[in-house]
């Protein structure tokens, strides 16, 4: 299975549920956590994996040879993201842009473009006791996670259950995170902003024609609007998770709260098993 935890805003314990589920699940089958969040990874402070593996990510960029290049536009004009301009008697390629589509070394009609790899982060493999983990680090600067989000989701191992943390929010890095899920587990909070980020985040799913299902968490504090919508929407509500100040400590010394707690150790035992059931459906 791939599992991707998502959240349509910050804060709301995405990286909690997904390392801990992690966890619970690798008592089971095989388990991989993948830290898709690569702007910003933090599953490392809770798994304390031991990474065994380092591999540079690059991102493939035009480069011009003004010997061979004529100055025709068929580049520019192709690339929506003005990666590459023709200014008639010069060509420049702003690698900052580019998406890595190699679409303008195609139309080139003189073979005037070839695509060199610009460096723009990390993957790194480890492991944390049963759990395999993988994650992505962006370099400092880079604007564009995509990229190596996608380079992180090819290095999954085949034949685990693979757990995806993914950014937060609805834009571009978490639908390229979430793409090919076997089910998107959205995590949000009994709140105003809690409801109105995860209306969005299951719009988003819902356009990507994937299985959703809903993780309240801090489920006695707010109030029951998220409830109600999802009982509208007939959206699955997989767990429900209290609220206790321990779990907040545990975060804070860096320890997971299936161990610091047995309590939650049961709470994900049974997300665990929801999630089964609602993937085998």
């Amino acid at each position: 299975m791939r599992i991707a935890i998502a959240s349509g805003k910050g804060g709301t314990g995405k990286t909690t549920v997904a390392t801990n589920l992690a966890r619970i699940m690798s008592g089971q089958r095989p388990v991989q956590y993948v830290d898709c969040d690569v702007e910003e990874p933090n599953g490392h402070l809770f798994l304390h994996p031991q990474i065994t593996w380092r591999q540079p990510a690059g991102i493939p960029v035009p480069e011009v040879d003004p010997a061979r290049c004529t100055h025709c536009g068929a580049c520019s004009r192709l690339c929506q993201y003005h990666a590459i301009a023709d200014l008639g008697k010069t060509t420049l390629v702003f690698s900052e842009l580019c998406h890595g589509c190699g679409g303008c070394a195609r139309v080139c009609p003189n073979t005037a473009i070839r695509e060199v790899d610009r460096p723009i982060g990390a993957v790194e493999h480890g492991r944390s006791h049963e759990v395999a983990f993988l994650r992505g680090r962006l370099n400092v600067g880079e604007t564009m996670s995509p990229p190596l989000i996608r380079t992180v989701l090819q290095q999954i191992h085949p034949g685990v259950t693979a757990i995806i943390d993914a950014p937060p929010g609805t834009a571009c890095p978490v639908l390229t995170a979430v793409r090919g899920a076997d089910l998107v587990l959205l995590v949000t909070e009994p709140t105003a902003f809690g409801l109105h980020d995860l209306t969005l985040a299951v719009e988003m799913v819902r356009a990507l024609g994937l299985r959703v299902g809903i993780v309240i968490n801090r489920a006695d504090m707010g109030d029951d609007r998220v409830e109600q919508y999802c009982a509208r929407e007939a959206l699955p509500v997989l767990c429900r998770l209290p609220h206790d100040r321990r779990v907040a400590e545990a975060y804070a010394r860096g320890e997971l709260a299936v161990e610091a707690m047995p309590e939650m150790a049961v709470e994900y035992q049974e997300l665990a098993h929801a999630i089964c059931q609602e993937v085998a459906r």
